[in-house]
């Protein structure tokens, strides 16, 4: 109300304030709220200057009856032709006398008549945030011009009015009043004023001059409004509550049917009231928090159902039903499971197996499943399981067995194949890598290692074969786990570098009993049975004490081999050695007879090989080099006995030559 009483007496009432009084007077001002108060006018080339003249002193009659100020009424104006151009916005000028100034000095475009964009240019420039527009407060926009629009005007003037834009349309001379209804906001009678010339324009004010500034038609006369009455200037028109719509008299009011007008959206039930509605459900459904839509009501959920295993809720009730396999018995709430295989419905060739409601097919031991899910074929063992046969694997009905070939036995594994049944054995060596040893020898060594692991069927269940060096400390060069065939153990044995240094032979085998016999570096459990050995190669006498070590490793069941070589000393080898000592102790004073050791280590190990094979001696032994002196005797004897041969020969064809003479 207060915005439509400020923009009709900015329009009307200060004209006539301005006219009717003396100029030496100052016009009334009727004080209102704040207003953003914009006037958009034509300077078309049909404008002549002295008609401009007159426009101008319009607007400033008008705004010097106003209360101007930042925080009290903004005045902008945008003048507009064939383009539109703004003179100056609501935040440029708090003063009037500078608003005064401004529009004084406004120079015509004289050009065209584009209404249309003028309104859409305003609607988007002048009444923004960045112009000065303020938030909720009325925006007026007051529209002078003198001819026909040259573009469209109704809908840029609706979607104005729509963002809160009052309108006033004030056409002078050859204005089209068609026009002027389209662009002004309703009711026309308050809202669109035409006169014959711009000498006129103020004129059109005197007879809204008690409108503007009279009494309030509401409070003071029979205004017949069935709801609320709402005073306008010199006018007043009526509406009603929330809810209701005015009639067609004007005056009396009809409630909003929201559901006859079919403006819900209810998903079933739309209760009406004036001007709402709320949302209902039908019976056996309940609304659901969204006050719209609407649910079945869960009968189980109860929790009185009695259901064997499910309960499904149904439209003012429940129903029973089984889970997958079952079937629901008479009294609608039990259930019973489907032996498809005791009822004989299936197809299996040889076993049936249940399930509730399905079965599946199996086969009898020694036969497989074929691809149809219901026939057994005879199965290949060896073919279907991971069997682990070294050499070969022969099935049998449901079962397999491993085989050999020929010259080779099957060890106690069932899997792997060895010359002799006590290949199988965890083998770890401990060889000196100190000083005294060489370079040179060292490599003997390593080849003495070789030499051994040649005798042995190495495998993962076979013989498993760790390394360990030591001089000062003590360094496994890989353990039980590391590698599973002679080939791969030989060629790290010759990568293995020389450490030299000082020789702890107890603190190898101390390291030997706690680490490299451990499950964790590859030894496997007691409980399985397998040999445990321990070889130590030295060359001199331990710088450290080995009594401890040597006998707990006895203790715990591992079978210790003492080499030595040059100076070692045979009572630590003795001590070393399991009993019986003579075959489990070795020694020779030179690395290079080190190979016959391994022959007969070979023997010791895998006895059954040793049938019928000469045993090896040290050459360098007392008795050795007896046999030996004997057998070079006895050779010379022979040479002597052929050189006596040879010489009678010869002197017999001597003799035969001489007599042909």
């Amino acid at each position: 109300m207060k915005m439509r009483q400020l923009s009709a007496f900015i329009l009307l009432t200060l004209a006539v304030l301005a006219t009717a009084r003396p100029k030496t007077e100052p016009a009334q001002k009727c004080k209102t709220g704040p207003v953003d108060l914009v006037f958009l006018i034509d300077s078309s080339r049909s404008v002549r200057p002295h008609e401009f003249e007159t426009m101008r002193k319009f607007m400033i009659d008008i705004i010097n009856t106003l209360d101007i100020g930042l925080n009290a009424t903004r005045v902008g104006v945008v003048q507009y032709s064939s383009q539109v151009r703004t003179e100056f916005t609501l935040k440029t000028h708090a003063r009037l006398s500078n608003i005064v100034k401004a529009i004084n000095q406004i120079i015509p475009l004289a050009q065209g008549t584009m209404t249309g964009l003028a309104i859409r240019y305003m609607m988007n420039e002048a009444f923004t945030p960045e112009a000065g527009d303020r938030p909720k407060v009325p925006n007026v926009a007051v529209i002078v011009t003198d001819g026909r629009p040259q573009d469209r005007v109704a809908e840029v003037a609706a979607e104005a009015r729509e963002k809160g834009i009052e309108i006033y349309a004030v056409g002078v001379a050859r204005a089209d009043m068609t026009s002027l209804r389209a662009m002004a906001s309703p009711p026309f009678e308050d809202h669109v004023f035409l006169v014959e010339s711009f000498d006129l324009i103020h004129q059109f004010g005197i007879q809204f001059q008690d409108k503007l500034c009279g009494v309030d038609l509401c409070l003071e006369s029979d205004h017949g409004c069935e709801h609320i009455c709402e005073s306008t200037p010199g006018s007043y028109h009526c509406l009603c509550l929330p809810g209701y719509t005015v009639n067609d008299d004007g005056k009396t009011c009809a409630a909003i049917d929201l559901c006859a007008e079919r403006k819900h959206n209810c998903e079933q039930l739309c209760v009406s009231s004036p001007g709402s509605f709320t949302c209902d459900c039908n019976k056996g459904y309940k609304l659901n928090n969204d006050k719209r839509t609407c649910s079945m009501i869960d009968y189980c959920s109860f929790g009185n159902h009695s259901c064997d295993h499910e309960c499904v809720s149904v439209l003012n009730g429940y129903r029973c039903r089984c889970n997958e396999g079952y079937r629901l018995l008479e009294d609608s709430k039990t259930c019973q499971a489907i032996d498809l295989c005791a009822e004989g419905k299936h197809d299996c060739e040889q076993i049936c197996v249940s399930s509730p409601g399905v079965f599946s097919c199996d086969c009898n031991k020694g036969f497989k499943l074929n691809k149809d899910k219901k026939t057994c074929t005879n199965m290949n063992m060896c073919n279907t399981v991971e069997h682990g046969c070294e050499y070969q694997c022969v099935s049998t009905p449901g079962s397999y067995h491993c085989i050999c070939p020929e010259g080779q036995l099957l060890q106690d594994d069932g899997k792997s194949c060895g010359t002799c049944k006590s290949a199988n054995i965890d083998l770890v060596l401990l060889i000196d890598g100190s000083k005294s040893v060489r370079p040179q020898n060292f490599e003997l060594v390593k080849k003495f290692v070789n030499q051994v692991v040649d005798s042995l069927d190495v495998s993962a269940h076979g013989t498993r074969v760790g390394l360990v060096q030591y001089s000062s400390r003590v360094r496994t060069e890989f353990p039980l786990n590391m590698y599973h065939t002679a080939d791969e153990i030989k060629a790290a044995v010759m990568k293995v570098e020389y450490m030299e240094k000082g020789t702890m032979t107890g603190l190898a085998l101390k390291h030997m009993l706690e680490n490299s016999f451990s499950e964790a570096e590859g030894a496997r459990p007691l409980s399985r049975n397998i040999p445990r050995i321990g070889l130590v190669f030295t060359d001199g006498r331990s710088q450290d004490d080995i009594t401890e070590y040597a006998k707990k490793a006895k203790e715990a069941g591992i079978t210790m081999y003492a080499v030595g070589v040059g100076k070692a000393v045979e009572d630590e080898l003795r001590e070393i050695a399991s009993e019986p000592v003579e075959k489990h102790f070795y020694y020779t004073t030179d690395f290079t007879a080190i190979s016959t050791i391994a022959e007969n280590l070979k023997l010791n190990v895998c006895p059954e090989e040793s049938q019928g094979e000469i045993e090896v001696k040290d050459p360098c032994a007392c008795e050795s080099l007896v046999e030996f002196q004997q057998a070079t005797m006895n050779s010379l004897e022979q040479v002597t006995q052929k050189l006596a041969g040879m010489t009678a020969r010869l002197e017999q064809l001597e003799n035969q030559l001489f007599s042909r003479k």
